[in-house]
């Protein structure tokens, strides 16, 4: 499995993982809502478990995916300043670019 973590979405990501209460933690990506060929994620602070894959990546954060589900595999989480702030999770590997 494979996720990609932006330079913007990084800096937001490891100030939330530094925190005290979040130390023995990591990154989840979940799926929130899925039809037809894509989905809508979500994230969450979480410990893994036999179903899951820790996938590392090259911003230093380690990402539980979920191993059972495809959708997950590919992900890209950034974070834009514009024209809403926050955090957009897509799967550009599954042609899902957040575009609908």
């Amino acid at each position: 499995m494979n996720c990609k973590i932006t330079r913007n979405a990084a800096k937001v990501l490891l100030k939330e993982l530094s925190k005290e209460e979040n130390k023995d933690l990591k990154l989840r990506v979940l799926i929130t809502h899925a039809h037809g060929d894509h989905a809508h994620y979500g994230m969450d602070v979480d410990t893994a478990t036999e179903k899951d894959e820790v996938v590392s990546t090259d911003k230093g954060i380690d990402v539980i995916l979920d191993s059972s589900e495809p959708l997950l595999d590919g992900v890209k989480i950034d974070y834009l300043y514009f024209p809403e702030e926050g955090f957009v999770i897509t799967n550009p590997a599954k042609g899902n670019h957040g575009d609908h």
